[in-house]
């Protein structure tokens, strides 16, 4: 099987450069950085041509920040290298991933056992996800999640999976990782590593290049509110909707 890695890593973000090279050091495959879309140039034209507001059910309930667009747009870029580069599939990381020892032994099942529309996920929370085993291995799991967790550190996608998701976000409404949930609009089977395999160093790298801050109390709190009433209608459809992969 023919894969590479990609290191999606902000230019300007220049102390993460340190951690960017000990992911291409330590990464399992040959690693490209892929130039991460910048928030601060993106025009609204660029921002037009991709943000459909409420296109798609359940409504996402907040409007998408320039940031989360950048970020949508840099994963895009990264599953475009995918086919272009005529490979079977990639593993995309974000530039805040710490790998951990166990994590070439995850990969290489993760790896092995793919299917030809399978996302392989490496989440950032280790063990919160539930859901049945498709193969297991010395302690390692790859799971079919009910509902898969948010971040998107560390993904393996393959050709088919990544035609797909460009396919099917030409056009976006809220951000890729909840983006990525919607096993009902992708129709890819969605697995989770566990162990992950990673953790997530943004906060030793000097925080997160995409979350709002500042932000006051009253407007946290309905914001979480909302988030969580979002949360339970997109689990009660996905429920309603077959997974794939999983009779």
């Amino acid at each position: 099987m023919r894969a590479e890695a990609f290191i999606i890593h902000l230019a300007r973000a220049s102390g993460r450069a340190p951690q960017v090279e000990r992911l291409k050091a330590g990464l399992p495959l040959p690693a490209t950085v892929v130039d991460a879309v910048d928030a601060q140039s993106l025009g609204e034209h660029e921002r037009a041509m991709v943000y459909r507001p409420q296109l798609h059910r359940p409504h996402y309930p907040f409007p998408l920040r320039d940031t989360e667009i950048a970020c949508f747009l840099s994963h895009r870029k990264a599953w475009r290298m995918i086919i272009e580069r005529d490979l079977d599939a990639g593993l995309v990381v974000e530039d805040d991933v710490q790998l951990e020892p166990v994590f070439g032994a995850v990969f290489s099942l993760a790896l092995s056992n793919m299917l030809r529309a399978d996302v392989v996920r490496f989440p950032k929370q280790s063990g919160r996800e539930r859901g049945p085993a498709v193969i297991g291995e010395g302690g390692i799991r790859l799971i079919a999640p009910a509902f898969p967790g948010l971040g998107m550190q560390a993904q393996l996608v393959s050709r088919a999976a990544a035609e797909r998701l460009l396919a099917v976000t030409e056009h976006f409404d809220r951000p890729v990782d909840t983006t990525i949930q919607m096993h009902w609009l992708h129709g890819l089977r969605m697995l989770s590593a566990v162990p992950s395999g990673i953790r997530e160093v943004d906060d030793e790298l000097g925080g997160s290049t995409i979350q709002k801050k500042g932000t006051d109390l009253a407007e946290r709190l309905g914001r979480e509110f909302r988030r969580a009433r979002y949360r339970l209608s997109a689990r009660a459809l996905g429920a309603r909707k077959p997974r794939p992969g999983t009779s």
